[in-house]
């Protein structure tokens, strides 16, 4: 009896085909001939329905074994497009199996998607049919062994540290929340505005900014030019003006003797060369090394801007001249400080959203903040569950639970005066702080955690601070002694938002200005804003690598920005 199976007909093959192919395409990267990981693995049924079509992966290999004696290997690979990682198995007649099988190499490959056998943890491997490219490693050298290794000795190894499952998804994480961020101020009718890195204005008060200057390489370039060339002498210039006279007199005999005119234009250019060489020898004979001054002060009308400029430390100042004039932006961008501090809160360059609303008071402020805070937990759940996952297991397994309760409980609001009587009546029932409580304090986090830890267990805004311990751009109230100033303060982090109504009325505002000692020349343009149509507005700070600690329970801020800079360390 002869085999009763059927073929199809050619027809059904190739729409058999053309189905795959489409599949398959829809699969791939919109810019490159392979298949994102995540594409296949972040399916609801891990990929499972995707066995038996042909694709192209690519990534870096997490772990790899040969078995069966050398004949295959098991490679499990990862692109970054997801924490999971894509089983790939090669056989050795397609390739040389040892330059795959380390911890780092990169491999590109051909081949099929399989069923795994039945009680494997895969829903979906890859078996190889062509290897198309090894960027091979030195195991004895490569330092992102296959080991847990501490987030310290990751900073070490800065250049190489994503390619670790805690770094990728905390940069996956990070984006998610930019994403978030635009999002969220998009769809409530905000401009995203690019406010300035270098500035001339010192919003906070604080003076520990960082100087943009060239001043100084111009006074190196100059020490270097004057070893080299050293600046000519008295007598070099001397000689130089007498050359001038006779170049001089010369002109002056050849008029007088009515000399053709091509020879007087020829003398008086030779005349012009001279004097052009001492303007040149006395300009050069100023050069002195060192940073110029004037009065015994920096001279800075030779710095390049003319004046004295700074990075910025907040694009607050700046955003509100748009606010004051299409109503609603935000600005999003890194900001810097030039704080000599080593705690794993701080930053030398980190990133603060900042958005502005004008017609807006303390109140609507704390709405903003609050519904800007929840929206973005929300969006971590819904986009980056897999990621929190491995921050749960691998540093803090509150970290879902917090962005859960964060995401859907009403924050907590009290004034700062019952913050403080709180704290004070925390500290009686036997509360140990390690700052003193009293009214007129800068919260420190102990208190701020505590508030949210402890007292309340979940976020708490505390408004209208004490007058003297903010900044001169906030509104006084009718009391003379607070102004509209809010924190939002979270779990985890403590102080996450900073913001306040801002000062409208000019007089008030110059007069605190004074009062912090600062100068009012450089704030002329802020004060414009006062005087020419002024209006009541708000805003606040979101210090965006603090709300990724929040997210992950990362202990320290170093972890969570892709090039950390803090004193002593400015790698790449």
């Amino acid at each position: 009896m002869g085999d009763t199976t059927t073929t199809p007909p050619v027809a059904e093959l190739a729409s058999t085909t053309l189905d795959d192919a489409a599949a398959t395409s829809s699969l791939k990267h919109p810019f490159s001939d392979r298949v994102p990981i995540r594409s296949i693995l972040s399916r609801p049924d891990g990929g499972a329905a995707l066995a038996g079509q042909r694709v192209r992966v690519g990534g870096w290999v997490k772990t790899g074994r040969e078995q069966g004696k050398g004949a295959f290997a098991f490679l499990e690979l990862n692109d970054g497009s997801c924490p999971a990682n894509l089983q790939v198995i090669v056989d050795a007649a397609v390739a040389d199996l040892g330059p795959l099988v380390h911890t780092g190499a990169c491999v590109s490959a051909d081949g099929v998607l399989k069923l795994p056998p039945e009680g494997t943890k895969q829903k979906i491997e890859l078996r190889v049919e062509k290897v198309l490219h090894v960027g091979p490693i030195d195991p004895t050298k490569y330092p992102i062994a296959k080991t847990k290794l501490s987030l310290e000795f990751l900073r070490e190894h800065i250049h190489l540290r994503p390619r670790t499952n805690t770094i990728a998804a905390i940069a996956r994480i990070r984006n998610a929340l930019a994403f978030a961020t635009h999002s969220f101020f998009q769809e409530h009718g905000f401009l995203y505005i690019h406010t300035p890195i270098i500035t001339t204005s010192d919003c906070e008060g604080a003076g520990e900014m960082f100087q943009v200057t060239t001043l100084i390489n111009e006074a190196e370039k100059i020490k270097k030019d004057l070893v080299k060339n050293p600046p000519p002498s008295e007598a070099d210039i001397e000689t130089a003006k007498l050359l001038v006279k006779e170049k001089g007199d010369s002109v002056a005999k050849l008029k007088s003797a009515k000399a053709s005119k091509d020879e007087i234009s020829a003398s008086v250019a030779e005349l012009t060369r001279a004097k052009e060489h001492v303007s040149k020898l006395e300009e050069r004979s100023k050069l002195k090394p060192g940073i110029p001054q004037k009065d015994g002060e920096i001279d800075y009308a030779l710095d390049f801007f003319s004046r004295q400029a700074f990075l910025t430390v907040s694009g607050q100042l700046q955003v509100e001249t748009y606010a004051s004039a299409v109503s609603s932006v935000y600005t999003f961008g890194p900001t810097f400080r030039a704080e000599n501090s080593h705690t794993s809160r701080h930053l030398a360059e980190f990133w603060m959203v900042e958005p502005e609303i004008a017609f807006a008071d303390l109140k609507d402020d704390m709405n903003c903040a609050e519904a800007y805070v929840k929206y973005m937990c929300r969006w971590l759940l819904d986009k980056c569950f897999d990621d929190l996952e491995i921050m749960a297991k691998l540093y803090d397994k509150t970290c879902i639970d917090r962005l859960r309760m964060v995401a859907s409980a009403p924050f907590e609001r009290v004034s700062y005066t019952e913050a403080v009587q709180l704290l004070e009546e925390a500290v009686k029932a036997g509360k140990k702080f390690e700052n003193k409580v009293e009214w007129g304090i800068d919260l420190a986090s102990e208190h701020e955690r505590y508030l949210t830890e402890e007292k309340f267990k979940k976020p708490v805004i505390v408004y209208n601070y004490p007058k003297g311990i903010k900044a001169f751009y906030m509104k006084v109230n009718e009391d003379n002694k607070t102004v509209a100033a809010m924190d939002v303060l979270v779990p985890k982090v403590g102080e996450l938002i900073g913001g306040s109504q801002r000062e409208e009325r000019l007089e008030v505002i110059k007069e605190r200005i004074l009062e912090m000692g600062l100068p009012l020349a450089p704030y002329e343009w802020y004060l414009d804003l006062r005087r020419f149509g002024t209006v009541k507005h708000s805003g606040f700070g979101l210090g965006f690598e603090r709300m990724i600690l929040f997210a992950t329970g990362i202990e320290n801020i170093r972890d969570v920005i892709p090039f950390p800079r803090y004193p002593g360390k400015a790698d790449l």
